[in-house]
C-alpha cells in the first residue's frame, strides 16, 4: 500500500433555505462523505447532475467551506482559507482551458504566474522549472513565447497540465477534462497523465461520466446520489457488479 495523501472524513455541505416558506428548507448538497486516496492511486467519482460531485471537489480544493467534516492532507488537517498551502499540494485540471487561461499571455507567462505567486524562486530558477515542465508534458522550451490562443487543442491541454503540475502537487483533481476531446487527443492526454502519475507519484481524483476512461485510469470508484455515497470500492468490482439501480443507469450511459 502507498502513502495516504488525502483523507476525507464525514464531509458535509449544507446550503440554507432560499426563502421563508416552510417548504424551502436547508438541504445537504453533500452528506457524510468519507474516503482516502493513496499516492499513485486514481479515484473516479461519478453521479448524476446535482449529485454533489462539484460541491465535493470545491470543498477539497478549498473553494467552498464545509459545514462539517474534515479533510486531511498527509495527516495534516486542512482549514478553510489555507489556500496558499492547499494550492501547492492539491491542484485542479479544468475541463476547458480556454475559460481558465488569460489568452493574452504567452505560454511562458502563463506558467510563470503560479511560480511567482507560490514560490521564492528567482527568475532564472523559474525559467528552468518552466522549461523542465514543458518537456514533461511533451512540449519544448520554444513554446514559451507562443500565445495561448495560437496553440492547437492538444497543445492547450498540455499547457493546462503543465500549469497544474508545475508546483509539484501530490493530488490533482481532473474535472472531466478528458471526455470532450476527440479520441486521438484524449488518448494522448490519458497516456500522459498515467506517465506523470508513475514518474511523479501523483494521486488523481477523476470526476466524469466516461466509463471507458474510468476503467482505464482508476483504481477506486465512488458513486454519488443525492449527495451521498451509494457505492465505493475497487473500480472493476463496482462496474462488474453494481448494487444499486442508480449505479446501473450511470454505467449504461
Amino acid at each position: 500500500m502507498g502513502e495516504v495523501v488525502l483523507r476525507v472524513e464525514n464531509l458535509t455541505k449544507t446550503f440554507p433555505s432560499s426563502g421563508n416558506s416552510l417548504f424551502n428548507r436547508a438541504f445537504d448538497a453533500v452528506r457524510d462523505i468519507s474516503f482516502q486516496l493513496e499516492q499513485k492511486q486514481t479515484l473516479a467519482i461519478i453521479g448524476e447532475n446535482s449529485s454533489g460531485k462539484s460541491t465535493l471537489a470545491k470543498m477539497i480544493m478549498g473553494i467552498t467551506e464545509p459545514s462539517r467534516g474534515e479533510i486531511y492532507f498527509k495527516n495534516k488537517l486542512l482549514k478553510f482559507g489555507d489556500y496558499s498551502f492547499r494550492s501547492k499540494h492539491i491542484r485542479m485540471l479544468f475541463q476547458d482551458p480556454n475559460s481558465t487561461f488569460n489568452t493574452h499571455l504567452n505560454v511562458g507567462q502563463t506558467l510563470d504566474l503560479p511560480l511567482r505567486l507560490a514560490t521564492p524562486l528567482s527568475e532564472q530558477e523559474r525559467n528552468r522549472k518552466i522549461f523542465h515542465t514543458l518537456r514533461l508534458v511533451g512540449l519544448s522550451p520554444n513554446h514559451t513565447n507562443i500565445s495561448f490562443s495560437d496553440l492547437t487543442i492538444s497543445q492547450k491541454q498540455r499547457v493546462a497540465l503543465a500549469r497544474t503540475v508545475i508546483l509539484e502537487p501530490e493530488v490533482i483533481i481532473v474535472d472531466d477534462a478528458l471526455n470532450f476531446l476527440d479520441s486521438l487527443v484524449r488518448a494522448q492526454l490519458i497516456n500522459l497523465l498515467l506517465e506523470l502519475q508513475e514518474q511523479l507519484g501523483i494521486a488523481y481524483i477523476y470526476i466524469g461520466q466516461n466509463i471507458g476512461i474510468i476503467k482505464h485510469i482508476s483504481d477506486q470508484l465512488l458513486v454519488l446520489h443525492d449527495g451521498q455515497i451509494i457505492e465505493y470500492g475497487d473500480t472493476l468490482e463496482v462496474i462488474s457488479d453494481p448494487r444499486t439501480e442508480q449505479t446501473k443507469r450511470l454505467l449504461q450511459q
